[in-house]
């Protein structure tokens, strides 16, 4: 009886002394497996707003910024909605970016949202956010010139921008290419070099790449994979299937 009090008073002083999960840290962990539940997401953004309000942490608005980016990319079904998901994202990115101007994680979902914005609302109509999106790619490469997410969304803007704004689907490919020689598991970046591959009509190259999104047993981001990645390749592989 004593040796069981003992034990239980033990587990309860580990216990007691085990440091509390923070916010970011319980939103983190939401995120990473939000293909597994429909409401983590939703999670997250209240738990991450709930904190805010208490303590205006630099962490809590990039990790609130992230969330909202993949609430506008996953969970939002209407342009208007993602726009305002975005939009929330580009704001508290911006604002982490005042706060804590050497913040990789600041600039990235800063300027990930600004660019998802632009793109949801009309490139044409969203030239004006070119030269700041350009500007906090460089920012983040001078920061990290091995960041995967920057050399991803500089390929992004140079595959999605008209030619007569700087669009070079050459310059989009080797980004892409550098992203995957950083971390060749980030199926985001092999699935948009499939894209450029497509856009190049280098239909067998494409197809490549597409196959290896599909066939990824470890991905990066399991939850990207999942809900996203796998099946907009095999969206593609589909579709150039009988191109030369």
């Amino acid at each position: 009886m004593r040796a069981r009090l003992l034990v239980g008073v033990a587990v309860v002083v580990a216990a007691a002394s085990s440091p509390a999960q923070t916010p970011v840290e319980a939103a983190r962990a939401l995120v990473a497996r939000y293909h597994e539940d429909a409401t983590a997401l939703d999670r997250a953004r209240d738990l991450l707003d709930a904190a805010l309000v208490k303590d205006r942490q630099v962490e809590t608005m990039v990790m609130l910024s992230y969330v909202q980016f993949l609430l506008g990319d996953i969970r939002a079904t209407t342009a208007d909605e993602k726009l305002a998901a975005y939009d929330r994202g580009r704001e508290l990115g911006q604002r982490a970016v005042e706060l804590a101007p050497k913040s990789h994680d600041a600039h990235i979902w800063y300027a990930i949202n600004t660019a998802r914005w632009g793109e949801t609302k009309g490139i044409l109509r969203s030239l004006f956010l070119l030269p700041t999106v350009k500007e906090e790619i460089r920012i983040l490469l001078e920061l990290n010139p091995r960041s995967v997410r920057a050399h991803v969304l500089a390929g992004n803007v140079f595959l999605e921008v008209p030619g007569f704004a700087g669009g070079d689907r050459a310059k989009a490919e080797e980004h892409f290419k550098k992203a995957l020689e950083v971390d060749p598991r980030f199926t985001g970046a092999r699935l948009d070099l499939a894209r450029v591959y497509i856009a190049d009509t280098r239909y067998a190259d494409a197809r490549r790449e597409l196959q290896r999104v599909i066939n990824q047993t470890s991905p990066t981001i399991v939850a990207d994979w999942t809900v996203k990645d796998a099946p907009r390749a095999r969206k593609l592989l589909e579709s150039i299937k009988d191109r030369k």
